[in-house]
């Protein structure tokens, strides 16, 4: 096998943080393909997972399986699961949504809100707009590479790791806290923490409509959607996807949209804003779902207004990862932190309250 059908470093890097959201970095929508192999005539029945493994140097069939699942492997065009038996002449590729490519990481002094800081780990508090990991279109300006400035001079940190210290992630346009961890042990050991989700992960969140209970859980597996690659989707059989469960508790009721508390009890990519849309709530101006529509509301022209005005005010998904707590990987003791709202949404809950209080339209 030559050298160029290994899989590179970045490779499946969004399964293997398959946690609350998948960054979005692939505006496009454009699928690259990585790899192309065609079975022979004479080819037995195999896994594809197997044939696989045996044809890319250096690929686990644990990676290939993460790949399968976020709909990344194709036979004759279409996506298959691990599972799948390779037959003679199938056409299998491997896609992804950015073009193959070694990512560098460039140290950049970019500015960080950094919560907490010591020898094993630092908490940082990420602002809406950033995205976590370089990737198609957004090689630099990432909060990797604002860590890798920040960390540069760390004895033994490997500023050219292109997963750095990162155990876990949030969109692009969400905001909030990120444990970052600074030495291999704090790596594994936070790692296994959200592996086993005994993390605590709080997220505020504003969505569209009067959610009816107080308080809530949903259930249902989240997978890529077959229709939208970019999109992930709610397979309520259990027959796609990975089981994702989401708590939430109304924290304040304000017309047609609701201001929620989110619980994670699993990590899966866009899990809050999947599960909210799936159940009827899609979040505030959450583009990739619909929620900059005007989902909820009279037809009044002033109205329309008053949520384009709300859109202005709060540019991107009403969502903040508002609380973190884990154990720390050196010292034993549990740590938990807690972000403010960020502008945008304070605004955004203070325009809604009042309009609340002097409905009118």
């Amino acid at each position: 096998m030559e050298e160029e059908n290994k899989i590179s470093e970045d490779y499946c890097v969004d399964d293997i943080l398959d946690e609350e959201d998948l960054e979005e970095s692939f505006p496009s929508g454009e699928l690259f393909e990585h790899f192309r192999f065609v079975a022979d005539k004479g080819q037995s029945l195999l896994r594809i997972d197997k044939f696989l493994c045996a044809r890319i140097v250096g690929a686990s069939r644990n990676r290939i399986q993460h790949a399968a699942d976020a709909g990344f492997i194709l036979v004759n065009d279409v996506p298959v699961k691990s599972n799948y038996r390779v037959k003679p002449l199938d056409v299998v590729t491997i896609v992804m949504d950015r073009p193959r490519r070694e990512i560098e990481i460039i140290p950049q002094d970019i500015p960080l809100d950094v919560v907490y800081e010591d020898d094993e780990l630092m908490v940082v508090n990420k602002a809406a707009g950033m995205v976590v990991h370089p990737g198609h279109g957004n090689y630099e300006g990432t909060l990797v590479n604002a860590i890798a400035y920040h960390l540069k001079d760390v004895p033994g940190f490997d500023t050219k790791d292109p997963r750095l210290g990162l155990v876990h992630r949030i969109d692009k346009n969400t905001s909030g806290l990120l444990v970052i961890a600074k030495t291999e042990h704090a790596k594994t050991f936070l790692s296994a923490q959200f592996f086993h989700k005994t993390t605590k992960r709080e997220y505020n969140a504003l969505v569209w409509g009067n959610i009816k209970d107080d308080k809530g859980r949903i259930e249902g597996n989240i997978g890529r959607s077959i229709n939208d690659r970019l999109q992930m989707v709610v397979f309520p059989n259990g027959e796609h996807g990975k089981p994702a469960v989401t708590h939430y508790e109304v924290i304040e009721r304000l017309g047609y949209v609701t201001f929620v508390r989110c619980i994670l009890e699993t990590g899966r990519t866009h899990q809050i804003r999947v599960h909210m849309k799936y159940i009827g709530h899609t979040l505030f101006n959450d583009e990739r779902y619909g929620g900059d529509q005007i989902l909820k509301g009279t037809t009044f022209s002033k109205y329309k207004q008053f949520v384009q005005n709300c859109f202005d005010v709060c540019p991107r998904q009403a969502l903040h990862a508002k609380t973190l707590g884990f154990i720390h990987p050196r010292t034993g003791d549990e740590m938990m932190f807690d972000s403010p709202l960020p502008d945008d949404m304070v605004q955004l809950i203070d325009r809604w309250e009042t309009y609340i209080s002097n409905r009118t339209i």
